[in-house]
């Protein structure tokens, strides 16, 4: 049927006009309270803080943000605590596989959502009680950079790459670094890895003097935001011109793609791991919605071609 004028503009009328219906538990707020597990410092999270903060003031959530400052004792604390206040829901980086099970079950077995963002157990759900988990899928990231390396930049059988790593143990450089070593490994290319830490200078140091203790290393590999940030410096202190990838977005890390300094980073969009927890705490508490797994690494890659459309929204959306 076609619609004159006069009759869509009378549709629109009686659109505008209806009540829309609404439940009482639209307006009721929501409370949940977001655990990253690093410090304010760290300005990764910067991202992460502003989807949260963005969804809180879209859904009407009471949104508390703490710093777990790398200690797993104090997260856990945070966790109990925000358990004891009665809080709807916790959005929580699960950055240890053993840490924080005992904590986020009993927030589970309280009746509070939890969601996983930015760093899972590695065994996914089945070695955490948390009901879903926003975030990259860091093993097969690392899988994807290694191979698009091997390719670009003709790694073969008996080669030597370095990948430092900022905590061996967290849970993002064991799936990430274990994503590069399987890729190398079915080459026959070895991967030496040293702790790099989360300062920038001292991270800067010691690959440094990794790279002019080992003049057969092919290719640099960072593994989370500090190695990716101070790598090309810390190749340009050394002396050596070997190709060099990486994870996260930083200005220094958009810099050294956009001159060639670095092949490409891989972005997990921060921003959705802050945005979606808190968007999905709400739906749940209200309406009793089922919260979901979300891969922010879709389309993570980021090289010299694509790193320019995203430099200007660094620190806020990306």
């Amino acid at each position: 049927m076609k619609l004159t004028k006069t009759t869509a503009a009378l549709l629109a009328g009686c659109a505008l006009a209806a009540p829309v219906a609404t439940l009482a538990q639209d307006q009721e707020p929501v409370s949940a309270t977001m655990i990253i597990y690093l410090d304010p410092s760290v300005q990764f999270f910067n991202p992460v803080v502003k989807g949260a903060q963005d969804a809180a003031a879209a859904f009407n959530v009471d949104l508390d943000v703490q710093y777990a400052n790398n200690d797993p004792v104090r997260q856990n604390d945070l966790i109990d605590s925000a358990v004891a206040t009665g809080v709807n829901g916790i959005a929580v980086a699960i950055s240890s596989s053993d840490a924080f099970d005992d904590s986020i079950c009993n927030a589970v077995d309280a009746g509070i959502i939890v969601i996983g963002f930015n760093n899972d157990d590695l065994e996914g759900a089945d070695g955490n009680c948390r009901q879903a988990y926003v975030g990259m899928d860091e093993e097969a990231s690392g899988y994807e950079l290694g191979k698009r390396m091997i390719e670009a930049f003709d790694l073969k059988e008996g080669d030597v790459v370095f990948n430092p790593r900022e905590i061996p143990e967290a849970s993002f450089a064991v799936a990430r670094g274990g994503g590069i070593e399987r890729a190398m490994g079915e080459a026959g290319i070895t991967v030496e890895t040293v702790r790099a830490g989360l300062d920038p200078a001292e991270a800067q140091n010691i690959m440094a003097q990794a790279l002019i203790a080992n003049p057969n290393i092919k290719a640099v590999f960072g593994t989370g935001s500090v190695t990716s940030t101070v790598g090309a410096g810390a190749i340009r202190d050394a002396g050596v011109e070997v190709p060099f990838g990486g994870f996260d977005l930083a200005v220094e890390i958009a810099d050294a793609v956009e001159s060639g300094a670095m092949f490409a980073t891989m972005d997990q969009q921060p921003y959705l791991q802050g945005y979606y927890p808190i968007a999905m705490i709400a739906m749940a508490a209200r309406y009793g919605l089922t919260p979901t797994d979300v891969d922010t690494g879709q389309g993570a890659f980021l090289d010299q071609d694509r790193i320019g459309a995203v430099k200007p929204l660094i620190g806020s959306y990306r």
